[in-house]
């Protein structure tokens, strides 16, 4: 069976393509690929311009905050709750560190923000929480360094405006926090905006297998023109290499008299975990294996399982559970998984109230792991998930060559670059479930949505300035426990 290229008249049916002449059915319409377009069918580029009479770009710029809105307070502590107890004050003492910090570990309050904001409601896998400290390098199978956003705790099927307004708003902060001017900092989020409506643009008139690859990292920078970020990332890519599994394993373990090796504690950031809390977690893997594709097996079925220990990980995930999990092969090598905790995205209630169908999550690992996949062009191949003691945990390789660039200290000219290369891998990564010839045809050629999520990202650090300041004034009366330093 075939389709007729040329000198063959066919017309569409509900069926498939049937022959003018014949009238035979020759291929059926498949389900979960693309139908041809008949003449005259609207494109998906037409669509997007179409949007635009609804919700005009310069209406991103708008931040009306409810009446209702949580108090930043409370919404900390309500983001507490569920966490083990006595690492929140950890959490908190991160948090009240910068605002950036606060931004960081607030997505659920800033979720609550965008649900109030104009939206065009088209959608695509998003991060969740694209703040400019969440994108890096990590490696690949083959042993090279990757550039793309690397944490997807929060990630859902949502409005494409929530990450570019998230990155664009971190950008801001990140530059206020190293000193740089107001217009240094608008500067930012205006470019992280126009590289991201750029590079929706260039993927759209790709061909699809040409922009699902699109924008290789040794392209990167040109592409965003960001020469002036080169030292840094040459600085931050050598430090990944050495960022390895057996480099923390050497830092982190001891021998055993039996030949193995097991983890050393360092409180409170690492910390061995009782037999019986070990051997859950040890156990769980069997049920990871099965969410791996059958061609990792022999590579992990070379390895034995030798410890487990307690690791605090980043700003947001502070309290959950997380754990790391020694193998060694036959020659001692070690190889470190991550066994995290995966609780429900903080965006998922915003969402509904935004009016989107949101149904029910099958497993919260499950969702990070197959978001995460979704996004990246490049992901760990031993991404998995399991359940240890009745909740849902994500699996993945720790220290796998991890390295990320610190929006916080970079220089004015460098904060531009950093903003224009993660506006491209937003887009790149949002390109991968959302047609970008339908967001591209929204964006448009001009600067328009650029300058409204510039005013908007201005708009919204200065309300986590003064989010951030309540939960200082909070620690600071003793109404809200704080740990800093750790």
């Amino acid at each position: 069976m075939f389709v007729p290229v040329t000198g063959e008249a066919v017309v569409m049916t509900d069926a498939g393509v049937r022959d003018a002449g014949s009238g035979a059915v020759r291929i059926p319409r498949v389900r979960g690929f693309a139908e041809w377009s008949e003449s005259g069918a609207r494109s998906p580029k037409a669509e997007g311009k179409a949007l635009r009479d609804r919700v005009p770009r310069h209406a991103h710029a708008t931040l009306d905050l409810d009446a209702a809105r949580p108090d930043a307070v409370a919404a900390v502590q309500e983001s507490n709750e569920g966490r083990i107890p006595e690492l929140t004050p950890i959490r908190v003492g991160r948090m009240v560190a910068t605002p950036f910090a606060f931004l960081r570990g607030s997505a659920g309050l800033m979720a609550y923000d965008l649900a109030r904001t104009p939206m065009t409601r088209v959608r695509a896998q998003i991060c969740g929480d694209a703040h400019g400290a969440n994108f890096g390098l990590y490696g690949d199978a083959r042993g090279g360094l990757v550039i793309d956003l690397n944490d997807f705790d929060e990630t859902v099927y949502g409005p494409w405006e929530w990450d570019l307004k998230r990155l664009a708003t971190s950008l801001v902060l990140a530059g206020r926090q190293t000193g740089a001017d107001e217009d240094t900092c608008r500067a930012a989020a205006h470019d992280a905006a126009g590289a991201y409506r750029r590079t929706m643009r260039l993927l759209a008139r790709l061909p699809v297998l040409d922009a699902w690859n699109a924008i290789a990292d040794e392209e990167l920078v040109s592409h965003t023109d960001a020469h002036d970020l080169l030292g840094t990332l040459e600085r931050v890519s050598e430090k990944a290499r050495a960022n390895t599994s057996g480099r923390f394993a050497a830092r982190s373990t001891e021998s055993t008299e039996e030949g193995g090796r097991r983890f050393v504690d360092a409180p409170p950031v690492l910390r061995r975990v009782p037999d019986a809390e070990a051997a859950a977690v040890a156990a769980s893997l069997e049920d990871y294996l099965a969410t791996l594709s059958e061609d990792r097996l022999p590579l992990l079925s070379r390895h034995a399982v030798h410890d487990v220990a307690f690791r605090i990980v980043g700003t947001g995930s502070v309290g959950l559970r997380s754990y790391v999990v020694l193998l060694l092969d036959h020659r001692g090598e070690a190889l470190i998984l991550q066994v995290k905790e995966a609780r429900g995205s903080a965006l998922l209630p915003h969402l509904r109230t935004a009016g989107f169908e949101a149904p029910p999550v099958e497993h919260e690992g499950r969702r990070v792991v197959l978001g995460q996949k979704r996004m990246q062009v490049v992901s760990d191949i031993l991404l998995g998930w399991t359940t240890v003691e009745g909740r849902p945990f994500q699996v993945r390789q720790f220290r796998n060559r991890k390295g990320s660039v610190d929006p916080a200290a970079l220089t004015a000219d460098q904060l531009d670059d950093y903003a224009r290369m993660t506006g491209a891998l937003l887009a790149r990564a949002h390109s991968h479930s959302a047609d970008p010839r339908l967001i591209s045809g929204y964006c448009g050629k001009n600067e328009e949505l650029d300058e409204a999520v510039a005013a908007f990202a201005v708009a919204y650090a200065d309300r986590t300035e003064a989010d951030h300041a309540a939960l200082v004034a909070a620690v600071r009366a003793g109404r809200v426990a704080a740990e800093q330093g750790v």
